[in-house]
């Protein structure tokens, strides 16, 4: 007789992003040189599309497909942007954020000191999706982030008349 389902298996946290990308077996291949991604699983379709992958970031999972547009799933390529963003906690941000960049990601925002304690920059990947990649860098009390968000904000309003 068979053991209990665990309702979250093992290896997977309860929120787990799952990336809509054109050219999926390219996708992973950028996302291994890019971020060190290992791949776990693929699995192609009948058509010869990517039906579904599996790929290890640290100790977390992140699962992606093609897109398949006549049943209404569309990457950020077919949609004109990415709605949302894949925030990546590595060990040293700057030399991650080169090696991403070395394997085609586009700088948004290069790694720089946050207000939050992260040392923090955004990246776009080939395929329409941005990625925030980061090292935490100092503890933040709460009434001492906010403190700081006020003065970063104030700051960027004031360089942007």
């Amino acid at each position: 007789m068979a053991g209990k389902v665990k309702p979250i298996p093992d290896g997977y946290h309860s929120v787990t992003p799952y990336l809509i990308v054109r050219d999926g077996a390219q996708a992973i291949e950028f996302y291994k040189k890019a971020f060190g991604a290992e791949e776990r699983f693929r699995m192609p379709g009948p058509d010869g599309r990517l039906m579904h992958a599996e790929l290890q970031f640290g100790d977390s999972v992140v699962m992606l497909g093609d897109e398949c547009p006549e049943m209404g799933i569309k990457s950020p390529q077919s949609l004109g942007g990415a709605g949302a963003s894949v925030m990546l906690y590595v060990n040293d941000v700057d030399a991650s954020f080169k090696q991403a960049t070395a394997a085609g990601a586009k700088v948004k925002q290069p790694p720089t000191d946050m207000f939050w304690g992260d040392r923090f920059g955004k990246l776009t990947d080939p395929f329409g999706h941005e990625w925030a990649m980061a090292t935490h860098i100092e503890d933040v009390a709460p009434d001492e982030m906010e403190r700081r968000g006020r003065k970063f904000f104030d700051e960027m309003a004031k360089s942007h008349k």
